[in-house]
């Protein structure tokens, strides 16, 4: 039981990770700019389909993943410029409508050019083996492989947003976008790098995730949901947030679906146990934020903050 627990809970640490890189971008630009994004699950998808085309048509996982990022970020930064930017004005309400008809776009531009049939890309020869974890046990080498990405990545971001120039601009952009638009930074351009970094981590995500998941069309529409989860949990505009909410997330989630089923059969017919499972499991990560909102509004590192 405990070698199982131990397993899912790796598990659950490697789709926190994933979580977490499509959830930073996101806390970024609803933190900073003030804006909902729907259509950010749509660059996460785009990234896996870019990532499958380039791993085709180069015949090499890691060229197609060194191909894929900066191609995000020209995605990023196309949709910024063309349409986001005349949405920031925008109420909410306009820039739901405005995010959610891009993603619907999206998924029929997607249907056009790959078509409906899921896609797979092959995972790179020298991550695809096991690993010992305990007992008779083992470990994807790739998932650890993402888990190691993402905890460098969520470093780097720890570095340059506490550390750098512009981090010091991302924190002050948070708290009061007024004040730093009139000591003389360019709010635009600005807006404009957060944007396109964060379409370039969606896209990254999708990109990692493609070996171990089928590359559909509907493949960013879950992993939205959750991403809202985790930057409500950690607190929107947190970096740190959102990384220990996607962990939370993660793991709540992966072992939730497995041993929810097995602690209720203690009480209930197997049958009905299952059954119960499968309803409840789902609704733990809603519960979770039930109750961190509660406790704290604002969410786990959240703070109230001046537009």
């Amino acid at each position: 039981m405990s070698t199982l627990l131990l397993l899912q809970v790796m598990n659950g640490v490697q789709f926190g990770i994933l979580l977490f890189l499509v959830a930073a971008g996101l806390t970024l630009i609803f933190g900073i700019m003030d804006f909902i994004n729907l259509a950010h699950g749509a660059l996460y998808m785009v990234g896996a389909y870019l990532m499958a085309t380039f791993a085709a048509t180069t015949g090499n996982f890691w060229l197609g993943l060194a191909l894929t990022l900066p191609a995000m970020l020209v995605v990023g930064l196309l949709l910024e410029l063309g349409i986001f930017r005349k949405l920031y004005q925008r109420p909410h309400l306009d820039q739901v409508l405005a995010t959610f008809a891009l993603v619907l776009i999206t998924s029929e531009l997607v249907k056009m050019i790959w078509g409906a049939a899921p896609l797979n890309v092959p995972m790179p020869e020298s991550l695809s083996g096991s690993m010992p974890l305990a007992g008779p046990m083992r470990f994807p080498v790739y998932r650890l492989a993402i888990i190691l990405a993402g905890l460098g990545l969520a470093l780097g971001l720890w570095y340059v947003i506490g550390r750098t120039r512009l981090g010091m601009l991302l924190r002050a952009g948070a708290s009061n976008r007024n004040m730093v638009s009139a000591l003389g930074v360019d709010i635009s351009r600005l807006f404009t790098v957060v944007f396109a970094f964060g379409a370039m981590l969606a896209g990254f995500a999708g990109a990692i995730v493609s070996p171990i998941l089928s590359v559909d069309p509907g493949m960013g529409d879950s992993i939205l949901i959750l991403a809202f989860v985790v930057i409500v949990i950690g607190g929107v505009g947190s970096v740190r947030g959102a990384f220990i909410a996607a962990l939370l997330v993660g793991i709540i989630d992966t072992v939730g679906r497995i041993f929810g089923p097995m602690l209720l059969k203690m009480a209930f017919d197997p049958a009905v146990a299952n059954q119960l499972g499968r309803t409840l499991a789902p609704m733990l990560v809603y519960l979770l934020m039930i109750a961190i909102l509660c406790w704290r509004p604002n969410g786990l590192f959240g703070r109230s903050h001046a537009k």
